[in-house]
């Protein structure tokens, strides 16, 4: 792209990005990088994202309100601002409501479905079994239900689940999954048009430009212990 002389660039990390040195050629050219989702701290840039921690804090907190003491939580690497943030939030819910953080509550994932239904392995392991699980994004949260599910877990009565983004899947499976509604087509559209105001010249890519936008907890089913 750089070869090729492009006028900007939109970007959203992969979740175990570690080098970020592909990225000097466009800070030395002054060439535009906006970041959306999985972001950067970098003066050169624009970032677009939720607040994660905010959203993992009530998916969390709703867990609790549900009767949920034991919550585990499936994630990704800690390497981006994603998966740190939303671990951050689910402990501020757990101490907030005087819980315990326990560190093999936190299972580490690619956040697959495979990797879901490996959870599930794990989770069925521990002693006492937990009562929540907190998944990083819907598509694992899934895999690990239908594996639970199989071994003879009811949900939510045994173990109430909320996953995060939203994705198709969430209102697919059985129950449907209590999930935080991520906006990603409005995130693509203000990245969008943040870099073609910037080409424009009617706005400029500062350290101080972060725009985070609006998530939203939905209930479903998952959660709805009777």
């Amino acid at each position: 792209m750089f070869d090729n002389r492009v006028d900007g660039i939109l970007v959203s990390l992969a979740y175990d990005t570690e080098d970020l040195s592909h990225f000097d050629a466009f800070f030395k050219r002054r060439i535009p990088l906006i970041f959306f989702d999985r972001v950067v701290d970098d003066e050169n840039c624009t970032n677009i994202l939720i607040d994660n921690r905010k959203a993992a804090y009530e998916a969390t907190t709703h867990l609790i309100k549900q009767g949920c003491k034991r919550i585990v939580h499936i994630t990704a690497t800690p390497k981006r601002n994603v998966y740190v943030d939303r671990l951050q939030g689910y402990k501020h819910a757990l101490s907030d409501s005087d819980i315990a953080f326990r560190q093999d509550y936190v299972l580490i994932s690619n956040l697959s479905q495979e990797a879901g239904l490996i959870a599930a392995q794990e989770i069925l392991k521990m002693n006492p079994v937990p009562d929540g699980v907190f998944v990083a994004n819907d598509n694992c949260a899934v895999g690990c239900m239908l594996a639970l599910k199989q071994a003879g877990i009811k949900i939510p009565d045994d173990i109430a689940f909320v996953g995060f983004n939203n994705d198709p899947v969430s209102k697919v499976i059985e129950p449907n999954l209590t999930t935080i509604n991520y906006p990603g087509y409005e995130m693509g559209e203000v990245a969008a048009r943040n870099l073609i105001n910037h080409l424009n010249g009617k706005a400029t890519i500062r350290s101080t430009n972060t725009i985070i936008l609006r998530s939203e907890l939905i209930i479903r089913d998952s959660t709805k212990k009777k």
